[in-house]
């Protein structure tokens, strides 16, 4: 086929698009964490006991997590822009319906509605990337940003929780979607110009809907489930077996029929196999850490929402950094692995400083740095993953492909937060048994314990961050984007024709 027959000219208002599409992914990220702060405050006004009020984010994450494979597939059947206004207007009238909820139904019908139009959202919102910018440098610009917004949203989720819950009402950490949702869905409608041809209007795989969702769900419900009810719980452990099953049920599935919900080939290829496990792994531990420095900073030093989301601040600095400056502008220049491997290495040197966690422990002498380090790291490696994600990837798939990343991510924080939560409370307990019978101040061990309990969960973070990394450096062999290098490094006849063809040719 002639260069000419395959060159797409640049979309002109796909900047203007952008902004839009990062708005949307700064409502999803804020929505996840802002939660959080407001828990609290909305279990007392809802009357919702503790025993329950963990369905405030298990609606969201089993919706979310579960259905985001079907979500994507159907962004490339309906088109992006579609899918992406529609999540958008529903995502808002549901965070209207979670800010006026009079009780806990409400609440988790809302919180559920929530991930639904969040799983419609999320992929169609990168997969618009995907096919909006094909060329090599300013693919790196988009999803720099793409990433930065990704990897600090979720801290600039805690510091306006924080303002929200403790000058508003926690109602407001809802209500607060309603304009970016409007503004988001106002601009893509009129800016967003999705390629002709990119969509996949092959018949919908219903098999494949109901295995991956059932499957996934079961999944996210079983590591939610280990954290209140234990691993040996008998539920716990059918929900992974079952899980298994599923799972193994839709691969089997989507190797047969003609349209897959899941085209294997998109799973399958190396290196974006390599991003999907090394990101769901990373954010295993980076869920994990959110969640401790959370309760450290408010119970064990005692600081009110607001100073804790500021606390969180080098995080998001580093983060920033790392997307927009270091990983953007080295993405073009050297290959994907070579940000990937050593900014996970470098973020496993940030939580390393974090085990180091005690009563006393001075903010700007441990936590600080690490954090900055930890932001650094992920910073620089989330850009290449999420670009690298859907490159290569033929438009009718960029979709699916887009899923897959939010999906490795979503069941990486359910599986973090439930497996280091558990470390650190097995830890805990240990810790209060063990020194029990010489503790002059039960209220002082209780705290050192809690502290000893993170610092525990802190290693195994540490350790799964490195095995990302190594998963990174093994798996990921593409070139670096614009070299028409194959994965053996070999050069293509097309050299920069890479950057310009729809599809985007995989190097």
């Amino acid at each position: 086929m002639s260069k000419t027959a395959d060159t797409v000219l640049p979309d002109p208002s796909r900047w203007k698009a952008l902004a839009f599409i990062a708005l949307a992914q700064l409502m999803v990220v804020l929505d996840a964490t802002i939660v959080n702060i407001a828990l609290p405050s909305a279990q007392t006004d809802l009357g919702i006991s503790d025993g329950n009020k963990q369905w405030v984010i298990t609606a969201y994450a089993l919706a979310f997590g579960g259905l985001l494979l079907f979500g994507g597939r159907i962004a490339d059947l309906w088109g992006r822009k579609r899918a992406f206004v529609v999540g958008l207007i529903g995502f808002a009238l549901a965070s209207a319906l979670g800010g006026a909820a009079q009780n806990e139904a409400m609440m988790y019908g809302s919180r559920a509605l929530q991930g639904v139009f969040g799983a419609l959202l999320a992929p169609a919102a990168l997969s618009l990337l995907a096919v909006m910018f094909t060329d090599a440098k300013e693919r790196a610009k988009a999803f720099g940003i793409y990433g930065a917004i990704a990897g600090g949203g979720g801290a600039v989720g805690l510091i306006l929780g924080g303002f929200l819950t403790e000058y508003l009402n926690w109602r407001w950490t809802f209500f607060v979607n309603i304009p970016f949702a409007v503004v988001a869905a106002v601009g893509a409608y009129l800016v967003i110009r999705e390629p002709s041809g990119s969509r996949n209007r092959s018949p919908l795989d219903i098999p494949g809907v109901v295995l991956s969702t059932s499957g996934l769900v079961a999944l996210v419900y079983g590591f939610t489930r280990a954290e209140s009810a234990g691993w040996s719980d008998g539920l716990t452990v059918f929900m992974f077996i079952a899980s298994a099953v599923l799972l193994a049920a839709f691969v089997l599935v989507e190797s047969r029929v003609e349209s897959p919900l899941l085209p294997l080939r998109v799973l399958l290829e190396r290196n974006r196999g390599g991003v999907y496990l090394s990101l769901g792994l990373a954010i295993i531990g980076m869920f994990g850490l959110f969640l401790f420095l959370t309760y450290y900073l408010q119970i064990v030093k005692g600081y009110s929402p607001v100073k804790t989301g500021f606390a969180f601040l080098p995080m998001i600095v580093g983060m920033i950094t790392g997307s927009t400056q270091i990983g953007t502008r080295l993405m073009t220049r050297v290959p994907p692995r070579l940000l990937m491997g050593p900014g996970f290495l470098v973020a496993a040197t940030g939580m390393l400083l974090l085990t180091q966690l005690d009563l006393d422990t001075s903010y700007a002498a441990v936590i600080l740095p690490g954090q900055l380090l930890l932001g650094l790291g992920m910073g620089t490696a989330f850009m290449p993953a999420m670009s690298l994600a859907t490159h290569g990837i033929e438009p009718r798939d960029a979709g699916v492909a887009s899923a897959m990343v939010n999906t490795s991510q979503q069941v990486g924080g359910a599986i973090g937060t439930a497996l280091l939560n558990t470390i650190a409370a097995s830890a805990t307990t240990a810790y209060i048994a063990d020194h029990a019978s010489r503790a002059a101040d039960p209220r002082l061990l209780e705290l050192q314990a809690m502290v000893n309990g993170f610092s525990s969960a802190i290693w195994w973070a540490v350790g799964i961050l490195v095995v990302a990394s190594a998963i990174a450096f093994v798996l990921i062999d593409t070139g670096r984007p614009g070299t028409g290098t194959g994965p053996t490094g070999e050069a293509s006849e097309t050299g920069v024709e890479d950057e310009i063809r729809i599809p985007v040719v995989a190097h």
